[in-house]
């Protein structure tokens, strides 16, 4: 009995960190990509989500940012998003 909760436990707290680690990574190759779509068609997508997701991973103000910078970007245009998001994604992209 105590084993299967000790494996219930554990495999609650690998499912929470790979939720976290796939939100991140969700959050970053969408700005990434929309700065790439909104500002500059040659932009290395990959270099830049994988520079973002590496600075997150030891930078919780790197992974809130990206967060952050997705929702708001989420759902305006380029140019609403540059006026509106700038703060919050001016870490993640150029």
């Amino acid at each position: 009995m105590i084993r299967w909760l000790a494996v219930l436990v554990v495999g609650f707290g690998m499912a929470v960190t790979s939720c976290d680690s796939i939100d991140e990574a969700f959050d970053c190759a969408s700005v990434c990509s929309r700065y790439r779509d909104c500002y500059d068609a040659n932009y290395d997508v990959g270099a830049c989500r994988a520079d973002c997701r590496a600075r997150a991973a030891t930078d919780s103000s790197v992974k809130a940012a990206a967060d952050t910078c997705e929702a708001c970007i989420d759902d305006m245009s380029c140019v609403s998003a540059t006026f509106n998001c700038a703060s919050s994604c001016g870490t993640i992209v150029p």
